[in-house]
């Protein structure tokens, strides 16, 4: 399946079909006419399912997913059948099915099997929607490889958008993982090439365009290379540091919302040690 456009539709198992495809609880109050449409998002680096204790434990982040009751989520290092360190398993597809989410997943990375027929080794980000997920795209931004021995800087996938209808509106949501490198010259091509995605798709909608930017940025708030970022997003602000988990001192994991389409009611940063991160929550409110 080509990099470009890769969109799994989970269907659940029969006890919790009925969840999923029920409207959100979050997202019940308040949504008549002409009034804003609350929305509970997330995002959470997974750490390919470990802990800082290095260990795997995929059943300690359905846990901390659960509890963040989030209608969408945004996913970093996601491993789909990519090594032993995740037990060779479809993280996005299993935790989407333990959740009754939907899921799409975009990888950055798609490697040969492992054995003759096999599945194929991917590695990304992912978007879990409680939604339907009606739209989705894996955009190309500028990577500075790490499967590559003498890399250089050049476009690559693994920029996840999913369009959802929530409520009747449509909303785009990205997820990232931004370059993790010291030198901040490939992060200052890739917030460049994101801004130009989502200025691309607010050209092309007739209307409002709802967009909600989700990832782990690897740079703090007043970075001079996330500048850019904040002349159209609002960063929701969930007053506490991210990263590591066990005893934060940055905070290089984001919600950011269109300024004009979407309000933030309240961030937080929730206190788990599942991954190496810790995951931040946001309740927005949607404008018609």
């Amino acid at each position: 399946m080509s990099l470009r456009r890769r969109t799994v539709e989970v269907l659940v198992a029969a006890g919790l079909l009925g969840a999923a495809l029920a409207p959100p609880a979050t997202a019940s109050p308040g949504h008549g006419p002409g009034r804003p449409v609350p929305l509970r998002v997330a995002t959470y680096n997974i750490h390919a399912g470990a802990g800082p204790d290095n260990v795997f434990d995929l059943d300690r982040q359905v846990a901390a997913l659960r509890a963040l009751d989030a209608d969408v989520i945004g996913l970093q290092e996601v491993d789909v059948h990519w090594g032993a360190r995740s037990e060779w398993r479809d993280l996005a597809g299993e935790l989407a099915r333990r959740l009754g989410m939907r899921v799409s997943f975009a990888p950055i990375y798609s490697l040969d099997p492992a054995a003759e027929g096999g599945p194929r080794r991917e590695y990304g980000v992912a978007v879990l929607s409680r939604y339907r997920i009606v739209s989705a795209e894996n955009h190309e931004v500028t990577r500075l490889s790490t499967q590559d021995p003498n890399p250089v800087p050049a476009p690559a996938p693994g920029f996840g958008e999913v369009v959802l209808r929530v409520r009747g509106l449509p909303v785009h949501v990205y997820v990232t993982h931004l370059d993790y490198r010291g030198d901040p010259s490939v992060r200052v091509a890739q917030v460049a090439d994101t801004r130009r995605i989502m200025a691309e798709d607010r050209e092309a909608e007739r209307g409002p365009v709802r967009q909600v930017l989700l990832g782990d940025f690897n740079a703090p708030p007043a970075a001079p290379e996330l500048a850019p970022l904040w002349r159209e997003l609002t960063d929701a602000e969930p007053g506490g540091p991210t990263y590591p988990a066990q005893d934060p001192v940055r905070r290089i994991d984001y919600v950011a919302v269109s300024k004009d389409t979407v309000r933030v009611r309240h961030a937080a940063v929730a206190e788990t040690l599942a991954s190496d991160h810790r995951p931040v929550v946001a309740d927005l409110l949607l404008r018609r």
